[in-house]
């Protein structure tokens, strides 16, 4: 990932608050912005690197994805795309699965996917973006992990992540949050032998270690590390099973108990 804006294409992140990641999708000169929880360090980075904000994505309606919008607006006013069911600050283009985003300056076309679970009208963006597969997930689908079911339901959640889960290997999992160190001390509780877990263990901590962010990850690493995309896996029955201290065999099932399982882990 390219975060040194040395180049005229390509997807950069910005820090917000405490763990937030907001992503800047460029080409030459101009930026489309991906769930803007504060304007403050995009309208920074823009400064800085001589950028013009094009137009605003956002996943979901919570504050720390939309609360830059307005002020966003006041700099420039651009055109902001949101799911169609949730109470965002400003919307202009609503939009549910099967919609795309096309903005043309940026060589960007998307598709929408509706991916209910973290809220109740959370939305994903798919495609391509510097010439590779991207997702834009929001708060839905972490670094191995994924979102608390804050409105939505286990079956939404579960359902939500086979979306995702069934693109390409290759697509690039752009995620809003940097909590990849924990969710992988949980992972690990869950797949105490998995090499490949244990190996994003080791370069997890190394670049965090180094202040590098651990995002975006290939779609085809999370299906290897993340235990939420990986309900059928008979390692993680297992532990499930044992877990909870009775049979389970629904995949749904299972993704209920994981997410119990990391709601209450320390």
């Amino acid at each position: 990932m390219n975060t040194k804006y040395d180049t005229p294409a390509g997807i950069h992140h910005v820090s917000a608050f405490q763990d937030n990641y907001i992503w800047l999708i460029r080409q030459k000169d101009a930026v489309a912005v991906v769930d803007p929880g504060d304007a403050q360090p995009v309208l920074d980075a823009l400064a800085r690197h001589g950028l013009r904000l094009a137009a605003i994505l956002l996943t979901h309606h919570h504050h720390d994805h939309v609360g830059g919008v307005n002020a966003l607006l006041e700099h420039t006013r651009v055109p902001v795309y949101g799911p169609a069911t949730e109470a965002l600050p400003h919307c202009d283009v609503a939009l549910r699965e099967g919609d795309k985003v096309s903005l043309p300056e940026l060589d960007l076309e998307l598709s929408v996917l509706d991916v209910p679970g973290h809220t109740a009208g959370h939305i994903a963006y798919h495609g391509r973006a510097a010439n590779v597969p991207v997702l834009f997930c929001g708060d839905t689908l972490f670094a191995t992990g994924c979102g608390r079911l804050f409105e939505g339901t286990p079956v939404q959640m579960h359902a939500s992540l086979g979306k995702l889960a069934a693109l390409a290997g290759q697509t690039r999992v752009y995620c809003a949050h940097e909590y990849t160190v924990s969710n992988i001390r949980w992972a690990t509780a869950v797949e105490p032998d998995n090499a490949a877990l244990g190996a994003w263990a080791r370069d997890a901590a190394a670049l965090r270690e180094a202040g590098q962010p651990t995002v975006p990850t290939l779609m085809s690493h999370e299906l290897a590390v993340n235990p939420f995309l990986r309900t059928g896996q008979p390692a993680v029955l297992a532990a499930v099973r044992k877990h909870v201290g009775r049979p389970i065999t629904q995949g749904v099932d299972v993704f209920g108990a994981l997410r119990a399982w990391k709601d209450e882990f320390r």
